[in-house]
């Protein structure tokens, strides 16, 4: 099993709030979505990764994230399987961006 790096939500914000290239991939359902997101995440369902490849650019670092860490953690294992090589998961998730920099949103 490959180790998976991790990323904390300071550093994720960091890097949004410098506009660096990279990709934030949400994969939860749609309607977790309406519950919750951040905007500049690009959403793929993990049901769907397979199946949409071709938008994720295997150039680029991508952070993957979902509710918790778990599904994001199963993609990024699935993406390293892929090829990927600058994979990211985003250590506790939605909710511990919720809890530690966006307090205002909403989680479910």
């Amino acid at each position: 099993m490959t180790r998976i790096n991790e990323i904390d939500v300071q550093s994720l914000k960091h890097k949004l709030d410098n506009n660096e290239d990279f990709i934030l991939l949400d994969v939860r359902e749609n309607q977790e979505l309406e519950i919750c997101k951040i905007e500049q995440a690009l959403h793929i369902p993990m049901s769907v990764i397979p199946a949409r490849l071709n938008e994720i650019n295997f150039n680029k670092t991508v952070i993957i994230m979902c509710k918790s860490g778990g599904r994001s953690a199963q993609v990024c294992q699935y993406l390293n399987k892929q090829g990927y090589s600058a994979i990211y998961n985003l250590r506790g998730g939605i909710t511990s961006w919720a809890l530690e920099i966006d307090s205002n949103m909403t989680i479910y």
